[in-house]
């Protein structure tokens, strides 16, 4: 329990955010598993992946992930799509 009214309004801005962030990070993981399925299923189409990278960037920039967590699921979704692209046989 709080004992002064500052830590009592701080204790309210953290359960907003708290709510807040929940959203924010469950709009994102939908987001990457929608885009990971595509992949796997060989839909790798630009639309397909953009998408994916909005909502990791728009993540990042609230706050929700850090820059370098966002640049590392972006990158690993790019290196799946590639994966698809690149038929079997070429690779050595």
């Amino acid at each position: 329990m709080a004992n002064t009214r500052s830590a009592e309004k701080q204790q309210r801005q953290a359960e907003k955010a708290t709510v807040r962030n929940r959203a924010g990070k469950s709009r994102l993981r939908s987001a990457l598993k929608k885009t990971r399925t595509s992949i796997a299923e060989g839909n790798v189409e630009a639309g397909v992946i953009n998408t994916g990278f909005s909502e990791i960037d728009k993540a990042a920039k609230r706050g929700i992930i850090k820059d370098n967590t966002a640049n590392r699921y972006k990158a690993r979704l790019a290196a799946a799509a590639k994966r698809q692209v690149a038929p079997a046989s070429r690779r050595p």
